[in-house]
């Protein structure tokens, strides 16, 4: 079993050291490739404009995460057209299925931009052009390698022809597939993005004397394709291979039903999520992974130990059909805390309706590993995660409950990722991400940015206004962006758009979602009115910021809905990224 992954940039570790290793086998494999085409890749993925082409950097990498494979792929958006320039299956390796499962891939990724094929180059198979056997049959194996996946040679063009007329062995086909279209390649389409290959790729080694002699030698239109001359059909081989990019990472909170509240208009059930797991699953947009237990050191990096003491205590002690409900409330930091346990839930608490009860504990403990455990997945590659988790927690702040949260699972899994870079939170809740806010707001690594209903009607009313920017360092990493009590979709994207281009402004390395979907029309704790169409339309505008994101669940009570309403915004995020 291996997996491929996409590089985007060399700013993760793990990243840094995949491209050494891919580097490593250029070098290895390709003799006569000059260092300075090795040496360029991080930076061609960094600055794409100044090489004229964008690199896509796939690798293969074993249950180790060590790179088996690779291959580095050219790509023109004007002109729509991939180049693979390089595939290698490993340092001595040809088999086990790599470089097939690499190239689907680069078909797959091709496919995603557009392209209208790939272009490449293969030594020739003739004996006119490769006089030595054993090079030829190396030759031979390559050509019917692509040929299974659809790729040919165009024929009738001079392409053949060597640029060093000293060196007249083995010039190179031009290798075309279509990706299985149906639909010709025309002759000026052709010439176009033959002059691109050979002014860009080749501009050290190409005279333009020699470009035009090329160029000017298609002359059918369309460009004609040499006749299958190994494999009469192509066909995709099953590889036993993942992609962590295909689809998004779902970590579910299993244990989340223990927590269960038996009250009238209680509306955080445990419904909500089995509603929204029950349309993930089926649909094969996510692919799942346990969550696992992490340390408690990651939770009391942004809760107050006293407090997460208390509520550990509190819940143990209480029987299943015991809740708490606070109901006395001190003036914060002007008293001290009651010495019996069920008094004292107000002093931790900002509300009169989030109760402690036997296993809140534990299940808010578990969203918390939910939660970290997506987190990890982006650090080790992954692009996006969904952290399917309950109870919710962006009402959480470091030292108080409320809002039926208890941990503040996305201020966790932010803390944790802040380590290797900048992080934002974007909180799309109906209500105020207070927790974030009180957590970050002394912080410049963590930029949190809310879309909320205004506090003058909203929970939790005593925070969410514009004004409030941050402190210290903080100063300005704290945007909040407060709306009427009605709001459409059409409005709504229009903060959005606010919201996103301040995040692009911050740079973060990771992105984290509070995903509320008490947004949608006739959620019982919201007044907006938010459809499937406006939830999916704004995960693409989300995705499109194009960094790894972890999406942690929030609110969201309406349970008729809030299956479509997630599978929708999660295909929009995907489809966003991917573009």
């Amino acid at each position: 079993m291996f997996s491929i992954r996409r590089i985007y940039d060399t700013v993760l570790p793990i990243d840094q050291a995949a491209i050494v290793s891919v580097q490593e086998m250029l070098r290895s494999q390709f003799d006569e490739l000059p260092e300075r085409e090795v040496s360029s890749l991080p930076r061609k993925l960094r600055n794409p404009m100044r090489y004229r082409f964008r690199t896509i950097v796939l690798v293969a990498e074993s249950s180790l995460r060590k790179v088996i494979g690779c291959a580095v792929v050219l790509y023109e958006a004007q002109l729509r057209f991939c180049f693979l320039d390089f595939l290698s299956a490993g340092f001595t390796r040809t088999g086990g299925g790599i470089g097939g499962a690499l190239y689907q891939r680069v078909q797959e990724e091709a496919a995603a931009e557009g392209a209208i094929g790939i272009f490449m180059e293969c030594l020739p198979d003739d004996p006119a052009l490769s006089p030595k056997p054993k090079v030829r049959a190396q030759n031979r194996a390559r050509l019917r390698f692509y040929e299974r996946y659809g790729a040919r040679p165009l024929v009738g063009t001079a392409y053949e022809t060597p640029i060093d007329p000293e060196d007249p062995d083995d010039p190179p086909y031009l290798v075309f597939d279509p990706l299985l279209a149906k639909t010709a390649l025309p002759r000026v389409q052709a010439q176009e993005i033959v002059r691109a290959i050979l002014e860009r790729k080749y501009r050290r080694q190409c005279s333009p004397d020699y470009v035009d002699l090329v160029v000017q030698s298609f002359k059918d239109d369309p460009v004609q394709l040499r006749e299958p001359r190994y494999v009469a059909t192509p066909k995709a081989i099953a590889v036993d291979v993942i992609s962590l990019e295909r689809r998004i990472l779902l970590v579910a909170n299993e244990g989340h039903d223990i927590h269960h509240v038996r009250e009238r208009g209680y509306v955080e059930s445990p419904a909500r999520l089995r509603s929204i797991l029950r349309a993930l699953r089926p649909s094969g947009l996510c692919v799942e992974q346990p969550q696992k237990a992490n340390s408690d050191r990651h939770l009391l990096a942004v809760h107050d130990a006293e407090y997460v003491r208390y509520f550990q205590r509190a819940c143990a002690n209480l029987g299943p059909a015991d809740p708490i409900y606070p109901y006395v409330f001190p003036i914060r930091n002007r008293a001290r805390p009651p010495v019996e346990l069920g008094v004292r839930a107000g002093y931790y608490c900002i509300d009169s309706f989030t109760p402690l009860s036997a296993n809140a504990y534990k299940a808010a403990r578990g969203a918390v590993d939910c939660a970290l455990t997506a987190a990890r997945a982006l650090v080790a590659g992954r692009r996006l995660a969904y952290a399917a988790v309950r109870p919710p927690g962006h009402h959480a702040e470091h030292g108080f409950f409320g809002g039926f949260c208890y941990f503040n699972n996305a201020a966790v899994a932010a803390h944790f990722l802040s380590a290797i870079g900048p992080v934002a939170i974007l909180d799309i809740d109906y209500h105020h991400g207070n927790g974030q806010q009180d957590i970050f707001y002394r912080r410049a690594d963590v930029l949190t940015v809310s879309i909320h209903g205004h506090p003058r009607f909203a929970y939790p009313y005593f925070s969410g206004y514009a004004s409030e920017t941050g402190e210290g360092e903080g100063k300005g990493y704290s945007l909040n962006i407060p709306l009427p009590e009605e709001v459409d979709g059409e409005a709504y994207r229009r903060t959005l758009d606010k919201a996103i281009a301040r995040i692009r402004r911050f740079k973060p390395l990771f992105l984290i979602v509070a995903l509320g979907l008490d947004t949608a029309r006739q959620d019982p704790t919201g007044t907006w009115s938010l459809e499937g169409e406006d939830f999916e339309r704004n995960g693409h505008a989300i995705g499109s910021i194009g960094i790894p994101t972890l999406v942690v669940q929030e609110g969201g009570y309406d349970s008729r809905v809030l299956g479509r309403n997630a599978l929708r915004f999660l295909t929009g995020l995907f489809a966003g990224h991917r573009r």
